[in-house]
């Protein structure tokens, strides 16, 4: 049975690591994945890593306590709604202005192991394939080193693809070795994986088009959300969009984004001055 010692400890050391907030109530949820981490560590259970968490701790060992905790729930064409709207409302408009350079960014952020980036890029060589002569560039990130490793091979259980991915785009964008499909490999140079972590400077990221930022805003407290919006905001073109996950309608909102609603999806614009001049 984990302490109130134990908990404060690792839950401050995760919010510290990841932003990842486990407040009181997520006691059994912190005990069963530290215990399965130090069994895989050789670890006899929780206590004996509290201990060397205490006295021993090290980079690595920091790095594997907040992969643990991290979540890396996700699935192809999550939601659905958003890509609609995405390949509807979103995209065209961007295509348009964007036009004259030939040149279109998307930020997949905590993309866990890479079925939103993969679905982004199922949408653009579906829907527009003038894209393929363009400098297109997805851009994936994680905070968890082994959820990008999936992403980077490509490389999907049937369980994986039979969750939200349509037969049609399994058949023509993967191809089956043995138990597993693999994303042909003009799929995978679409995207590109990083890790990163939402609490460290992004500035150097550049500017996208389009920002994913699906389901991780829950997991922070209220300051750290606000933080992180407004750095998402700048990460922006102007006229560039923001999509968050269906539960995170933020009440707060870093000034500059205009809310817009597409069908059943909400999203939020950057204002881009040189239409409002016009």
């Amino acid at each position: 049975m984990i302490t109130p010692e134990q908990f404060s400890f690792f839950a401050d050391l995760v919010k510290a690591g990841s932003g990842i907030a486990l407040n009181p109530g997520k006691e059994y949820l912190l005990e069963s994945r530290l215990n399965e981490l130090a069994r895989s560590l050789g670890l006899d259970g929780l206590d004996e890593l509290y201990r060397k968490a205490r006295h021993e701790m090290t980079p690595s060992l920091k790095e594997a306590v907040v992969e643990a905790m991290t979540t890396n729930e996700t699935y192809f064409f999550r939601d659905q709604h958003p890509f609609e709207a995405l390949r509807k409302e979103i995209l065209p408009g961007i295509l348009d202005r964007n036009r004259p350079g030939r040149r279109l960014r998307i930020w997949s952020a905590a993309c866990s192991t890479g079925q939103e980036p993969y679905s982004i890029a199922m949408v653009l060589r579906e829907h527009f394939p003038e894209t393929a002569a363009w400098h297109v560039e997805i851009l994936a990130t994680d905070i968890s080193a082994r959820a990008l490793e999936k992403g980077r091979a490509g490389r999907f259980t049937q369980v994986e693809v039979n969750r939200g991915l349509p037969v049609t785009y399994l058949l023509k964008y993967f191809k089956q070795d043995g138990a597993f499909w693999i994303a042909d490999e003009a799929l995978r140079k679409l995207v590109r994986f990083q890790q990163r972590n939402l609490l460290e400077p992004f500035a150097s990221l550049g500017a996208f088009d389009v920002v994913f930022c699906r389901y991780v805003l829950i997991y922070f407290d209220t300051e750290t959300k606000k933080a992180i919006l407004d750095r998402l905001a700048r990460a922006l073109r102007p006229g560039g969009v923001l999509f968050l996950g269906a539960t995170e309608t933020p009440v707060w909102l870093p000034e500059g984004l205009a809310k817009e609603v597409h069908g059943k999806t909400y999203c939020w614009r950057r204002k881009d001055p040189a239409a409002a001049d016009a």
